[in-house]
């Protein structure tokens, strides 16, 4: 296992027109992916910060509603978080969520994409994920970046996002 300093914010920021960095992630539906499985189709790729919480429940749900939209645009979604694939699992079946999550107990996904980062609640400062989504084009390449995603219609953006990028 990787030894983690879960203190230390990540520093390294991914843009538009810019490479996705390259990932593995286990997923709940028991398979390992990597960035290249998803060569020749777009990804949005979106982090949150916990199972089960009301904010990333509305999120999941929200894209899990808007999926057939992304399947006929060929559009895979990956959900990424710290959470254990048995909380996944969990979480997916409590709300019958059709998007995949992925599992990302070591940070490195998430550092990766720049979303660990000092966040504070009622004065107290601690380090979390950075609720954000990242759509990346089936060449590889990061197409747009949502940071500090606001959930209320912003399933609806990216959705938005990728019938743009799949006209272009």
């Amino acid at each position: 296992m990787t030894t983690i300093d879960a203190a230390a914010p990540e520093t390294g920021a991914v843009e538009a027109g810019k490479a996705a960095p390259d990932f593995s992630l286990a997923l709940d539906d028991g398979r390992t992916v990597s960035l290249a499985d998803f060569r020749g189709k777009p990804l949005v790729l979106y982090f949150y910060p916990k199972d089960d919480t009301s904010g990333c429940t509305s999120e999941a749900k929200a894209f899990s509603e808007l999926k057939p939209e992304f399947d006929a645009l060929g559009v895979e979604i990956v959900g990424v978080s710290r959470d254990s694939i048995a909380s996944h699992t969990r979480f997916r079946q409590k709300y019958d969520l059709t998007v995949h999550l992925g599992s990302d107990p070591d940070l490195e996904t998430i550092r990766a994409y720049g979303v660990w980062v000092e966040k504070s609640m009622y004065g107290r400062k601690y380090m979390g994920i950075e609720r954000a989504t990242f759509l990346i084009d089936g060449a590889g390449v990061v197409h747009t970046v949502w940071r500090k995603v606001k959930v209320t219609g912003h399933a609806a953006a990216v959705l938005k996002a990728a019938k743009a990028l799949a006209s272009a």
